[in-house]
């Protein structure tokens, strides 16, 4: 039997208490005496969340290996405090057949640092013209139940009803990339205003993005089936969701931590970095996608980190890849812009990055509450901790951090997944060891090698 003790953590920010795991379970809270062959975690002073899941990356595996690896994207999502992330299908080739979502699966399993869960296309191809192997992928061992053309716009509205019509019998759930092709096309990259006017750059309006939205939750309501929007940028699009939920439409929606901390303003020097799909908005979308957060229209945090090779980012801004890390500074952001504004408290964090992303994803295994009986994954976060970001120091194969330089308050020291510590930043030179019982040091579970 593996042990595990996590001292004095404050759960959800509110009381301390110790927790015991036994063989990847919580089996005791509260005044904990440690087994003598258990690992101890002091964690005095820390908020202990459920582990954080991101519904929306890009590991690049297969395909695209010189920019990420499911091995260095898991130890990225390890060291942001995440247990389990969802990994998108615009991969080469495309996760659109149960073959494709085993394989993501079991590279994942394979590394063991977090739960990779594969997202299956909703079209062949991506291309948006016939419906992938919806069916044979959800009754895969990888049981995929978030389908995504993430990318690409399902565009066609009989293809979306068929999706979401296909669907709804196994309980799954579109993820839908809301650019109307039409009104934003491949070449759009700025805010469409006065900056994209200024900087002569194909413009990206909301309208774009609030108008699919509008259609799907139209059509989620015909359906009775399930519709999730990603990466929502804009007021008008919170305005939809807003008024879909009241109506009862199963709709849900998540923002990412760029969209709630950076505006359009920061394209003034065509710095790719900050090229991302859909774009960065102006400050009054971002208040309104902070205050839809914080009221639940929003229902979750979702990073979309999107890694890239240098020789595909490092361009004229018009010219390079669209996308940007997230990983390992979601929670830092996050705790920045909303826990520090009073928007979000830590159990509201718990909800928007852990217990609602796993609920919507359908892991029914993650994002529990911090009791007895319940799986051990768990994100140790100490808030007062203020971190400098630095590119360099990824665990990311890729280099385009837009927060490199920028010092963020709060911050996760350790991860655990499954009982297993799998990211202790104070086993550096920066903290405090980790120790087994009282005595001996842990050492640090975070993965090494050539991949990383």
């Amino acid at each position: 039997m593996t042990r595990l003790v996590i001292r004095g953590a404050r759960l959800l920010g509110a009381d301390a208490a110790d927790l015991l795991v036994e063989d990847g379970v919580i089996t005791e809270v509260g005044s904990v005496s440690a087994p003598s062959d258990a690992q101890v975690l002091d964690a005095d002073g820390l908020v202990a969340l459920p582990g954080l899941v991101d519904l929306h990356v890009h590991l690049r595996e297969p395909g695209r290996e010189d920019a990420e690896t499911i091995a260095t994207g898991s130890a990225a999502a390890a060291a942001g405090g995440f247990t389990a992330v969802f990994a998108m299908a615009n991969t080469s080739p495309v996760t659109d057949t149960a073959e494709a979502a085993e394989r993501v699966l079991d590279l994942g399993r394979a590394c063991g640092l977090t739960e990779v869960v594969p997202v299956g296309a909703v079209t062949k191809g991506l291309e948006g013209a016939e419906l992938a192997e919806l069916g044979l992928m959800a009754r895969s061992r990888a049981k995929v139940r978030v389908f995504s053309d993430d990318g690409h716009c399902v565009h066609d509205a009989r293809i979306m009803r068929r999706a979401l019509e296909y669907i709804k019998p196994f309980g799954g759930v579109i993820s839908q990339h809301a650019q109307d092709p039409r009104l934003a096309g491949r070449e759009a990259c700025c805010h469409e205003g006065e900056v994209s006017g200024r900087l002569g750059l194909p413009g990206w309006p909301g309208i774009a993005e609030e108008s699919v939205v509008a259609r799907d939750v139209m059509l989620a309501r015909h359906t009775g089936s399930r519709v999730h929007v990603a990466h929502v940028s804009t007021a008008g699009t919170v305005e939809v969701i807003r008024w879909a939920k009241a109506q009862g439409i199963d709709v849900t929606a998540e923002v990412t931590p760029h969209h709630l901390a950076l505006t359009t303003d920061l394209l003034l020097g065509y710095d790719p970095v900050y090229k991302v799909n859909p774009p960065l908005r102006p400050s009054e979308d971002v208040e309104a996608l902070r205050a839809a957060l914080a009221d639940g229209t929003i229902d979750a945090v979702a990073t979309d980190h999107a890694p890239h090779a240098r020789q595909d980012k490092e361009h004229a801004f018009v010219d390079a890849a669209f996308g940007m890390l997230g990983l390992e500074t979601a929670l830092s952001v996050v705790s920045d812009v909303m826990v520090r504004s009073g928007l979000l408290d830590w159990a509201d964090v718990a909800r928007v990055m852990s217990t609602a992303p796993a609920h919507i994803g359908g892991l029914a295994h993650q994002g529990r509450e911090l009791a007895v009986g319940s799986p051990a994954h768990i994100t140790l976060v100490d808030p007062d901790r203020e971190v400098t970001v630095d590119a360099a120091a990824s665990r990311s194969r890729s280099r385009n951090n837009p927060w490199h330089g920028r010092t963020l308050r709060g911050a996760v020291l350790a991860t655990v997944h499954a009982g297993r510590v799998t990211h202790d930043v104070r086993n550096g030179a920066d903290g405090a060891p980790t120790r087994r019982g009282t005595e001996r040091e842990l050492t640090n579970a975070t993965t090494t090698g050539a991949d990383l």
